[in-house]
């Protein structure tokens, strides 16, 4: 909930702000704070005012970028899972085979879940993404399913339409994947289920290919 404020658009009585920020710079340092804050303690906990505490400044400089804490939040969580979606495109992209990019994906995944998975699921429960955030996620996940998908089809020979239902199939269990590894967060549990993954999904892609994983009666499962 957001402090009440006479008028926050108005200095602080207290005098000026207690440290110069490059304009340019000011939006992120605001955000760097509150990414601290989240990761440091309950989410419920971030205000304006802590916010300002923590990157230096005066309240007012903080409501000069932010309207209130529940747009702060959310332009936060736009943030942090933009740079990790740039990570880890990155990662999959330096990858050469179907193999590769699986691995990188969920090695990337799991990283980023020791990392910063507690702030970015104290986020989303705190329901700060709004209608907007959720389509650019759907946009990321169709661009995966398709890139992840053509390289399926060409290294294993499937159509495209099966290619692109495999590969749905496969990325969805990243999510029970990371599900497991905060119920034992080691880094030893994380290399045991990287690798139980990339071979699940691998072995998985190449009897599909083979043929063998066919519906009732040889025929190719249903169509979606």
């Amino acid at each position: 909930m957001v402090p009440s404020v006479a008028n926050p658009r108005e200095r602080d009585s207290a005098g000026p702000e207690p440290t110069r920020l490059a304009r340019s710079n000011r939006r992120d340092a605001l955000l760097d704070a509150a990414a601290e804050l989240v990761a440091a303690g309950d989410v419920e906990s971030v205000s304006m005012e802590a916010v300002a505490e923590q990157a230096g400044v005066s309240r007012p400089l903080v409501y000069k970028h932010f309207a209130n804490r529940s747009e702060l939040l959310a332009a936060l969580y736009q943030r942090e899972s933009a740079l990790l979606h740039s990570e880890l495109a990155a990662q999959v992209q330096a990858a050469v085979t179907l193999e590769e990019m699986f691995r990188a994906l969920i090695h990337g995944a799991l990283r980023a879940q020791a990392s910063r998975g507690s702030a970015l699921a104290a986020l989303r429960s705190a329901g700060v993404r709004n209608q907007s955030q959720r389509k650019v996620q759907l946009g990321r996940d169709r661009d995966t399913v398709r890139y992840f998908g053509a390289q399926a089809a060409k290294e294993f020979g499937l159509g495209d339409r099966r290619a692109r239902i495999a590969m749905r199939v496969a990325l969805g269990a990243v999510e029970s994947v990371l599900a497991q590894w905060r119920l034992r967060p080691t880094p030893e549990y994380a290399a045991a289920l990287e690798n139980v993954y990339v071979t699940l999904v691998v072995g998985g892609v190449e009897r599909l290919a083979s043929g063998d994983a066919t519906g009732p009666g040889g025929a190719a499962g249903p169509r979606c």
